[in-house]
This record gives structure tokens, sequence and C-alpha cells, in this order.
């Protein structure tokens, strides 16, 4: 096989799956981290809020990809600044969030975040 040779079904179907199963990851990821933290995080509503946005059939592909992004940011455990510092931790997680939730605001409707609402009162 050479590098430019077109990939076959069963090549693209792997891909497809494995990209499923990595947002799949991410978004629960996300979930459990803005449940586990939230009435303490001040944009835990907003994060879940995301999460429901994403997993919102109605909701364009593009503006999944962004807050998959974003969400994914959230989540990974190395960053630009340490979650576990005090005050700090959170800042870049936050300039990431506020940007993709600029840049997407429109989709993230009010029934999405009634149900993060209702995650963080629930946790």
């Amino acid at each position: 096989m050479r590098l430019n040779d077109p990939f076959t079904a069963e090549e693209m179907e792997a891909m497809r799956r494995a990209g499923r199963t990595d947002e799949e990851r991410t978004l629960e990821g996300a979930f459990e981290k803005a449940r586990a933290v939230g009435k303490r995080l001040p944009f835990a509503e907003d994060v879940l809020a995301a999460y429901y946005c994403v997993r919102d059939p109605a909701t364009p592909r593009r503006v999944k990809w962004i807050l998959l992004g974003a969400l994914a940011y959230f989540v990974l455990p190395t960053d630009m600044v340490a979650d576990f510092l005090p005050v700090v931790g959170f800042t870049d997680d936050i300039a990431v969030l506020t940007a993709a939730f600029g840049a997407v605001a429109t989709s993230i409707k009010p029934q999405h975040r009634e149900e993060a609402r209702r995650a963080i009162e629930e946790a």
C-alpha cells in the first residue's frame, strides 16, 4: 500500500468506529468531571449544557466538533495550567470553553441548559 492509495471500505469503517469511541469517551469524561465538581465550579452548567448540545441530534456537525474540542480540553489531565492549583487551575479551561461557547452560542438551547441544571442538582 502506497501513501496516496485510497482507504478501503473496511479501513474507513474502522476509523469511523474509533472516532465514535473517542467522542463517547470525551463526552462521558466531560459529563462526569462537570458533575463531580458541580456546584463548586462556576462554569459546570455551561460544560453540561455543551454536553447536552453535542448529544442533541438537531445540533449541526460543525457545532458538535467545536464543542467536542473544548470538552476534550476540559477533560484532558494535562493542560496549560494544572486543574488542581487553587484559583488559577481552571482559568485555561474557562478560556477555551468561553471561546467555543462564543462561537456556537445560538446552538446551545434553553433545553440544554435546563438538562444541565437538573444534572447538577441530582449530583
